[in-house]
């Protein structure tokens, strides 16, 4: 069985694809779509995050551990994300193409092909109603998955959580999607190509399906919950794999906010058994904004995987693991933020390394400049 760390964790040092001739490309096909519909706009966006992380453990190949996608090259400074956008939006059209590099894309991506290791978000969709925001989109989404993305900026803490690094980030297929006309609901249904797969795994010839049903009953409350449904096996040993993702965002007033999450999971234990193993993990966030350019936030998480289906460890309890961490941000410019995070990780059994000897903890600071435009 292949599972994400395990996988990642052999392949993800292959360097990523560079072709200048990709941002060229994006170029020429927009401007051609964008000369054909005077009526669309067309919107180009970039961002960068520049960063310098230092792990306590000190491993000696420059690499954090294993389960851990962004951020995760120690002692050095890199680029965790970096990406140009084009985004076209008609009243029945719309598309958007975003080209990638950075030690992320390196990491979350190895398992991919060719030039699709570049590609941070790639989709086209038409729109089914004139009077309502019914829309069909197919290509390659960010995931519907979870409160947090691949760009910093876009989360309350510098690096992501445990379930946001072991879930999907992106997903392609086919997705129907509905937004009520006052906004407050949003739903869609989608059929995707399998668990963080812009390509079907070779040798399995089944669809993965999802869903997402958002509520907004009032401005700073967010409810949401998240499905997926499918395989990330080949036929011949294939286990089947259900999972919820659910979470709360409240912002009581302008200085505090709340983020409550809660992920489980159940995967067959063998192929054609009745038995089912099982991962959880909750984490919780609180930010307190001092002033309009100063703020910070706590995080405390937990991931229990004993049966290694999503992390595994090889010890005999699994992995289960706490985390917390506080960050500080300040907000240079409108469009330019500086962070900087402190992170430790205790886990009931020796899963990481220190000096060539297991240990159960793990900790690392983190600073940041993330610039978009």
């Amino acid at each position: 069985m292949r599972n994400r760390y395990s996988a990642r964790s052999t392949q993800f040092r292959k360097p990523i694809i560079k072709d200048r001739y990709l941002f060229l490309l994006a170029f020429i096909v927009s401007h051609a779509v964008y000369s054909q519909d005077s009526t669309k706009t067309l919107t180009w966006s970039g961002y960068v995050e520049a960063y310098y992380s230092y792990d306590f453990n000190r491993p000696a190949d420059g690499n954090k551990a294993p389960f851990i996608y962004s951020f995760n090259r120690h002692n050095e400074v890199n680029v965790n994300l970096g990406f140009l956008k084009a985004a076209y939006q008609s009243q029945t059209l719309r598309a958007n193409l975003a080209l990638m590099t950075g030690t992320y894309a390196n990491t979350n991506l190895s398992n991919e092909p060719g030039v699709l290791k570049n590609i941070l978000e790639g989709n086209a969709g038409v729109r089914l109603s004139q009077k309502a925001e019914l829309w069909i989109d197919a290509g390659i989404f960010t995931s519907h998955i979870g409160f947090e993305s691949a760009i910093g900026k876009d989360s309350w803490n510098l690096t992501r959580s445990l379930v946001a690094d072991n879930t999907p980030y992106y997903e392609s297929g086919v997705k129907i999607s509905y937004t009520t006309s006052n906004g407050q609901w949003f739903v869609s249904g989608m059929i995707l190509n399998g668990w963080q797969r812009m390509q079907r795994l070779e040798g399995n010839s089944l669809p993965s399906f999802g869903t997402q049903l958002t509520f907004r009953p009032a401005d700073g409350l967010l409810f949401n919950s998240s499905t997926f449904i499918g395989t990330d096996s080949p036929d011949s040993a294939r286990l089947m794999r259900y999972f919820h993702n659910s979470y709360a965002i409240v912002q009581f007033n302008r200085r505090l906010g709340l983020t409550l999450g809660f992920d489980y999971g159940i995967q067959q234990s063998a192929p054609h058994s009745e038995g089912y193993d099982d991962w959880w993990a909750p984490i919780a966030i609180a930010r307190l904004t001092i002033t309009d350019r100063l703020s910070m936030d706590v995080r405390a998480e937990y991931y229990a995987d004993e049966t290694g289906i999503i992390i595994a460890t090889g010890t005999p309890n699994g992995f289960k693991t706490t985390g917390l961490s506080a960050n500080l941000d300040y907000k240079i410019t409108d469009n330019a933020l500086w962070r900087l995070e402190f992170r430790n990780f205790n886990s009931k059994d020796a899963i990481f390394t220190r000096e060539s000897e297991a240990v159960k903890s793990n900790s690392f600071i983190t600073t940041s400049l993330a610039i978009g435009f």
